[in-house]
């Protein structure tokens, strides 16, 4: 088979395709041309910061996180082809990986993962002690992702706890101790990233259910459309809660309004059958992401 024939549109075109023809791959392995992965994993950083007040030197933190966060979604990417390229090689959607479809080697992809490694320890370095000792605690569950899919229905949740872990990281980093707000935060946006990965995982249900794997959105079946919204209703609960820690009157939690607004949204328009929906719904929590943020930073530093 010619190379070309396992070369997928995605490198032919936009970002990736004005790149060298050898540098390809690895840019789609990092997931070079879809950034929603990494604002994903940097908002919670952003909540957690905005919420304790930023700080000084806040700002140049919160960079330092979205530098953190593209180098460690590009490598948890790059990890997760690793571990899943024989699974990826049976579902329709991530057969032309560049693991899956043989073109970039095992020993390649590694080096590159410890290449995105050193950078996301060069963020690590800029750290309080206290948020450096609590960023190291995610590795483990990082390194247990890729297994999830294989052993529960809800491979979700665990995601959920590797995605927001920001939020346990950002607090301390600004007031070198981790705070209750902190805590409600992280389980909030455990919640949060359940709901929408279960509505990313939409796109997948049948090559999922041929190829073995596990996920929340078949666990769920004809009930996904509820199940989503009772993790978004737990996720704005648990935010509350957070922000009525650190400013305990009804103004306060006004500022959730539009956040809310926006995961109704999602929930009220959801079609479970179309996977453009479904993926047009799970990028839009970048902007329920800012929406959180905005809210948070209306708090912390009123």
């Amino acid at each position: 088979m010619d190379v070309q024939d396992i070369v997928p549109d995605s490198e032919r075109r936009g970002l990736i395709g004005v790149l060298p023809r050898a540098v390809r791959p690895y840019a789609s392995l990092m997931r070079l041309d879809r950034p929603i992965g990494a604002w994903l994993l940097f908002w919670p950083c952003a909540w957690s910061v905005a919420l304790a007040g930023v700080g000084p030197g806040g700002a140049e933190l919160i960079l330092w996180f979205g530098l953190g966060a593209f180098a460690m979604r590009s490598a948890g990417c790059v990890y997760n082809d690793i571990v899943d390229r024989d699974l990826d090689a049976r579902v329709e959607r991530t057969r032309l990986r560049p693991l899956a479809s043989g073109r970039v080697s095992v020993r390649s992809a590694c080096v590159l993962l410890a290449t995105l490694c050193l950078i996301g320890l060069a963020v690590l370095l800029q750290l309080q002690r206290s948020a450096q000792l609590i960023a190291l605690g995610s590795l483990v569950l990082v390194a247990g992702y890729p297994f999830m899919k294989r052993i529960t229905w809800w491979p979700q949740a665990w995601l959920g706890l590797v995605f927001s872990w920001g939020a346990l990281v950002g607090w301390p980093a600004v007031t070198r101790e981790l705070d209750l707000a902190a805590l409600l935060l992280w389980s909030g946006s455990v919640c949060w990233v359940i709901g929408y990965d279960t509505i990313y995982a939409l796109q997948d249900r049948e090559d999922d259910a041929l190829a073995g794997i596990r996920s929340s959105a078949l666990r769920l079946g004809s009930r996904v459309g509820p199940g989503v919204a009772l993790f978004y209703a737990g996720a704005l609960l648990l935010w509350a809660a957070a922000i009525w820690r650190v400013r305990p009157d009804l103004l306060g939690l006004l500022a959730l309004l539009p956040v809310a607004l926006h995961l109704l949204w999602q929930v009220a328009t959801l079609r479970p059958d179309d996977g453009a929906d479904a993926l047009a719904k799970f990028r839009s929590n970048r902007f329920a992401g800012l929406l959180m943020f905005l809210a948070c930073l209306v708090v912390g530093t009123s």
